[in-house]
């Protein structure tokens, strides 16, 4: 009966109660018969305590809900379709031959269905995803494991990475660290192995946020550092911005304020012009100069400079509404530097914002932002 489920409530700081509430949530939604308020109090304390087990059929409505796996949630793998083990040289044979048989098109198919789960994640948020995202990682990797021919492998490990990648930043949102870093290892593999430095520079930039994120930004600055020189010459003009507008915000985080300015003038310098945001080289990459000028107020928040506020409201005004946990993270960047200028009833009108955009989308990562900015003001 052994299950993490009060850890993963309170990872997101979530009553019992409020657990409740979600359930009841979800299940109107997806019209799922499960029990009365009642029975889900008696439910929820004896699920945490170890006095009952969490059948599948609560497990299929609290993965989603809490965005946690099988693996958090109970401890054992998630369970997938795909066939754990090959029992002998003929199913070797079949499978092998199955991965050989893996065209251009249904590789087309698997980043379709990634471009998908990303689009979905930007504006409902990655807590929904969770047994999507395991299963389309499961299906890739599989097909790369019974791949023989470097034409065949490289391919799918391209598709593989851009999942990986996707998926570890899904993990850093709803907190689970551990699987965010396992995630970005994958992605990092993936991306050597199909030899796309795009990729491999993107994987480890980002995964430089979560040592940033548990309190290590000095190391997450050579990380990202390292994914530059990873690129080399490459990689994109855009996505050579972005790597340097990463830089400029790990490296507020970490006190370097002469290295933040120093990486957001090498950003502006290789930002293409144009309102246009997304690389056709890297398709998980947004970046135009509106963007990079919330990014430029992100850093310069953290720094504590007056300049914040006004890059910020020039980034609002030009984000997509249909980025929904972006604009959860601006609106805490613009709480944080309008109490830099002790402005508080600003500070808190942005706060209560970015509460209701965060608890839209379910971000762990943002939640915690804003309990840390509310106990400043």
């Amino acid at each position: 009966m052994f299950n993490r489920l009060r850890e993963a409530r309170n990872a997101r700081e979530w009553s019992q109660a409020r657990l409740i509430h979600e359930i009841e949530q979800y299940a109107r939604r997806h019209v799922l018969d499960i029990g009365s308020a009642a029975s889900l109090r008696v439910y929820v304390s004896e699920w945490e305590n170890g006095k009952r087990s969490i059948s599948e059929r609560y497990a299929k409505i609290l993965r989603p809900v809490l965005g946690v796996t099988d693996e958090e949630l109970f401890g054992r793998p998630a369970p997938s379709a795909v066939t754990p083990a090959v029992g002998g040289y003929d199913e070797l044979i079949s499978r092998i031959d199955s991965a050989r048989n893996v065209s251009l098109t249904m590789v087309d198919t698997f980043m379709n269905q990634t471009e998908l789960l990303r689009t979905v994640d930007r504006q409902m948020g990655a807590a929904n995803l969770v047994d999507q995202m395991t299963g389309h990682l499961a299906t890739l990797e599989d097909a790369l494991t019974f791949a023989v021919l470097p034409e065949t492998r490289r391919p799918v490990a391209r598709a593989l990475a851009g999942a990986a990648t996707l998926a570890a930043w899904q993990a850093l949102d709803a907190g689970s660290v551990e699987r965010a870093w396992r995630h970005y290892e994958l992605g990092k593999r993936a991306a050597q192995e199909a030899d796309e430095p795009m990729y491999l520079a993107h994987a480890t930039a980002e995964q430089a946020y979560v040592l940033c994120d548990a309190g290590r930004p000095a190391i997450a600055v050579e990380l990202v550092r390292n994914a530059q020189q990873v690129g080399g010459q490459r990689i994109s003009p855009r996505l050579r911005a972005w790597l340097y507008a990463a830089e400029a915000e790990i490296a507020a985080k970490a006190g370097l304020a002469e290295d933040c300015r120093r990486a957001l003038e090498r950003a502006a310098k290789c930002l293409p012009d144009g309102e246009e945001a997304r690389d056709p080289d890297m398709l998980s990459i947004f970046l135009n100069h509106g963007h990079l000028a919330r990014w430029r107020g992100n850093a310069l928040a953290l720094l504590g400079d007056d300049d914040a506020v006004s890059d910020l409201y020039t980034a609002l005004d030009a984000l997509d509404p249909t980025f929904i946990r972006a604009t959860a993270g601006l609106r805490c960047d613009l709480a944080q530097a309008h109490l830099a200028r002790g402005e508080l009833d600003q500070a808190h009108d942005h706060v209560r914002q970015a509460r209701m955009l965060a608890n839209r989308t379910g971000s762990v990562r943002h939640r915690r932002r804003i309990e840390q900015i509310t106990q400043e003001l």
